[in-house]
């Protein structure tokens, strides 16, 4: 039986107790060290991780690779101040040393009088699998790439080259916290990316797809789903090869359901992030209570959707997760709150803390942020442009959370002229502002999606898997960056 079977089959503190000798003594041990005096609050942070990846490069295993991780990070706040240190080595000495590192850095300055207290961990059950997806034998694995090869290039005899890859994760995590509460996690995460190369000609275009989260499969049901990506992949490689060059300036755009919520989390979700809100520095700090956005849009973040590749049953602090209400009908309601952010600005954690690892201190961070669904019909939204762009899926964008400033560019984008989506563009970027961008949604449409489980968020160096989401929706007015 392997550790991520052992892991699944009993509970994280259980896994830890028998891994590396685990024990409420040592947790006691060591939080006695950090704590006290000027130190506000502490945790301790196990974590056991088995990462598997494998890549299938026209046919022909290119990449297969296996990677376990483990370690103990210690964290200690003093005030705003933190104290961070972390082992590889699970031991007694390790955490010592650690806990006696992590409170020297946080301890001088001056700090508070208490420890904070977190919400005591209630029970989810978000993504509940019976084999972990790092247990799935290799054939089987290869044999779903192996399908999502000659589906793609079923699909177009101009599809030459067709990249597939699979990769799984297993991590078992254990949160011991300042107010002698242990929390645990076991959680799975799987993702499919297909990547397809259509020639015609000189011309050259790439179409690209994914789909994961936190799920199991046994490789038969997966099937049609993974069918699906290859089509879409190749799909989209296929309609690049007529694209034309996308117009500029000012114009109506329709941002499709689903991954087109990336724009949302870049130009909106980080500015509602705590920390950024806690130091003035975001264009949303001061603002809750005022109109953002236009009535029609009520944004949240819910770590606490099934199966979710944001989602969580408990945090990275070990705080349970939750719906927030970000924006509700236009209206700024919430940031998204850390313990020390939260603590800091007297307000309750929102089961937003996260890191990357053990070796990185936790931020405030998004989940599944999406916009509500409306009550328009994603048809008559198209309808009601005269001349504009269609933008289906997004590639990269970069934002600046100060002044919120955004330039995004979509990967598959469409002109509507008169009211029906006509010719393929490529080289359509979309560059606005984020505190503005949302006073412009004119409709909003019945058909909320979220994005197919491949989203992945960088912040402070750190990258966590998160979920965008959003219906279709009109934005007026929206600059267009283009080559025409």
């Amino acid at each position: 039986m392997s550790d991520a079977q052992h892991a699944l089959e009993r509970t994280p503190e259980r896994f830890f107790a028998q891994q590396f000798g685990f024990s409420d003594r040592m947790a006691g041990q060591a939080l006695g060290r950090l704590l006290g005096g000027p130190i506000d609050d502490g945790d301790l942070y196990f974590e056991y991780r088995t990462n598997e990846g494998l890549q299938l490069d026209d046919g022909v295993v290119k990449e297969a690779t296996r990677n376990v991780t483990q370690g103990v990070g210690v964290r200690a706040n003093s005030e705003a101040k933190t104290g961070y240190a972390y082992s590889d080595d699970i031991t007694i000495d390790s955490l010592r040393i650690a806990s006696e590192s992590a409170r020297a850095i946080a301890a001088t300055g001056p700090g508070g009088e208490s420890v904070a207290v977190a919400p005591r961990a209630h029970t989810h059950d978000l993504y509940p699998i019976d084999t972990p997806t790092t247990d799935v034998p290799l054939a089987v694995k290869i044999r779903l790439l192996e399908e999502i090869d000659a589906r793609a290039r079923a699909v177009d005899p101009r599809i030459r080259k067709v990249v597939a890859s699979v990769t799984t994760e297993h991590k078992v995590v254990l949160v011991a916290r300042a107010d002698g509460e242990v929390v645990g996690d076991v959680r799975p995460l799987t993702r499919f990316n297909v990547s397809c190369i259509a020639v015609d000609g000189d011309r050259r275009e790439q179409g690209y797809a994914g789909a994961g989260g936190r799920l199991a499969f046994d490789g038969h049901a997966d099937l049609a789903h993974l069918a699906d990506l290859a089509q879409r992949a190749a799909g989209q490689a296929i309609r690049n090869l007529t694209a034309e060059s996308a117009p500029a300036g000012t114009m109506d755009v329709v941002l499709g359901p689903g991954w087109p919520g990336i724009l949302l989390h870049e130009a909106i979700g980080h500015g509602l992030e705590g920390d950024f809100n806690r130091k003035g520095t975001s264009a949303f700090s001061g603002r809750i209570g005022e109109r953002v956005a236009s009535p029609l849009c009520t944004v949240v973040d819910d770590g606490t959707l099934v199966g979710q590749r944001g989602s969580l049953n408990v945090d990275d602090e070990g705080t349970p997760t939750q719906q927030t209400v970000l924006i509700e009908n236009g209206i700024l309601r919430a940031y998204l709150q850390d313990r020390l952010n939260a603590r800091l600005m007297g307000l309750p954690a929102t089961g937003n803390g996260r890191r990357e690892s053990y070796q990185d201190q936790p931020l405030p961070r998004m989940t599944n942020t999406f916009m509500l669904a409306g009550e328009s019909d994603p048809g008559d939204i198209l309808r009601s442009v005269k001349r504009g762009l269609f933008a289906q899926e997004f590639g990269g964008g970069q934002v600046d959370i100060t002044n919120g400033k955004f330039v995004f560019s979509a990967s598959e984008a469409f002109l509507i002229e008169d009211g029906k989506v006509t010719r393929p563009v490529k080289g359509a970027t979309l560059i606005g502002n984020g505190p503005d961008v949302l006073t412009r949604v004119s409709m909003v449409g019945n058909d909320l999606e979220l994005d197919l489980g491949v989203g992945t968020c960088g912040k402070e160096g750190q990258s966590v898997p998160v979920c965008v989401g959003l219906p279709t929706i009109r934005v007026d007015g929206l600059t267009v960056g283009g080559t025409q």
